[in-house]
């Protein structure tokens, strides 16, 4: 969507195929931290009354990053830096906020319940795009951003594999309550929690509050230009997010019964309690006050890198091309990083062949390093999942995180690398 607004603001005729059926379709509840990366991608594909919608409908922004052990006891407390603009901050949007803000002006160019199925080169040097009920569409160029199990990729690059990461996580809601936030060590909120447990075992939190009440109204204390735009803001109709605490756990898969991916949302949160008995109460009595409905299990796939391939006008962006772990938080940033630069290739009055080959050299290099990078932080191979040596991994890791809480110098390195990696 972020390519269709950047391709649409610059004469170029588009057409988005979405598999969902309507556009409140799908599990797309979940937060997504948007980066500098992302943002600037946004701010240049958006028309700009709908960029600030994308700033309006973010939830409160994250003011700190604490590193926690097992029960919630803080081993280093970053404190985020003030935003100085619209765009070099951190971000917390809900992905399901995010799609609606996507979808708003972009009426006449979606098209909904289309799976694709296949594509085929015209004479002409066009392509075609076929889908499931016998529909197609011709086009200059075929974009597949249709995700981890690409239909486009498979028939596009049948040699580029995935790979299992060998991690399992499980992703949950808790709607926010008096009692859900009391659980929750003091400072940590507004913030992002990172909790690192013996055997591997980890868990992000994260607090989702957004500018609008549980009734789909613009809350009272945000500024004026802010409330008009979002009570004018279509996606309100549509939009399902309410405030939430958000939490994941993950752990390497040979920590997990075998049928955990067929298990219940409700049999899912109680199976994180019962991998955890050493684990503070209060993450058990988190656990305990999931929204069942939302709690599901994810296999944590990764991209093995493939080398520059002769170019056509079939190309990928983002999951579809270069899925990655969730190790660095940068998925979904390098996917509207890919966007914005497909964009600026599409609209430089290049050769269209030359613009697509420059946009892929480029996303190539910058994204299966981000995959790499996000791999090494969170893959099954790591030390801190191994049953002996990962307690000497975790020992070694908590005293790294305790002195750099405690030494300036060290803090100051650690948060710029930090930022580095965010954009």
């Amino acid at each position: 969507m972020c390519l269709a607004h950047g391709l649409r603001r610059a004469g170029v005729d588009v057409a988005v195929y979405e598999r969902d059926r309507t556009r409140a379709s799908g599990l797309h509840g979940y937060r997504v931290g948007i980066d500098p990366h992302g943002s600037r991608a946004l701010k240049a594909c958006l028309p700009p009354e709908l960029y600030r919608t994308f700033v309006a409908t973010c939830a409160k922004a994250p003011e700190r990053f604490m590193f926690l052990d097992e029960r919630l006891r803080p081993t280093l407390t970053l404190t985020l830096r003030e935003p100085t603009d619209d765009v070099n901050d951190e971000k917390s949007v809900s992905r399901m906020t995010l799609r609606q803000v996507l979808f708003t002006g972009m009426e006449d160019v979606l098209h909904f319940d289309k799976t694709f199925v296949r594509y085929q080169h015209e004479p002409d040097g066009r392509v075609t795009a076929h889908f499931a009920d016998g529909t197609s569409d011709t086009g200059d160029v075929l974009v597949g951003a249709d995700g981890v199990h690409s239909p486009v990729r498979k028939q596009r690059l049948p040699h580029a594999r995935l790979e299992d990461a060998g991690i399992i996580a499980v992703a949950a809601k808790v709607p926010t309550t008096p009692e859900a936030l009391s659980l929750m060590p003091g400072g940590l909120f507004p913030g992002i929690g990172m909790v690192l447990a013996p055997r591997g075992m980890a868990c992000i939190l994260h607090s989702m509050e957004f500018p609008w009440t549980a009734d789909g109204r613009p809350k009272s204390g945000i500024g004026g230009s802010d409330r008009e735009l979002l009570a004018a803001w279509p996606g309100l109709l549509f939009d399902n997010t309410r405030d939430y605490l958000n939490w994941g756990f993950w752990a390497s898969t040979d920590k997990y019964p075998a049928d955990v991916m067929q298990r219940s949302g409700a049999d899912l949160a109680r199976l994180v309690t019962a991998m955890t008995p050493r684990w503070d109460p209060r993450l058990h009595r988190l656990f305990a006050l999931t929204d069942a409905s939302t709690c599901f299990p994810i296999t944590i796939r990764t991209s093995v890198r493939v080398e520059p391939w002769p170019t056509d006008n079939v190309t990928l962006l983002g999951d579809a091309i270069h899925t990655m772990t969730p190790g660095q938080g940068v998925g979904a940033n390098t996917a509207l990083r890919d966007a914005h630069n497909l964009v600026r290739a599409l609209t430089g009055g290049r050769p269209l062949l030359d613009a697509v080959r420059d946009y892929e050299r480029e996303m190539i290099e910058y994204g299966f390093k981000a995959v790499e990078a996000s791999k090494k932080q969170t893959g099954g191979d790591q030390l801190v999942h191994r049953p002996v040596v990962g307690r000497v991994a975790l020992a070694a890791q908590r005293t790294f995180l305790r002195a750099t809480d405690r030494i300036p110098a060290l803090k100051r390195r650690f948060e710029a690398e930090l930022y580095e990696v965010r954009g």
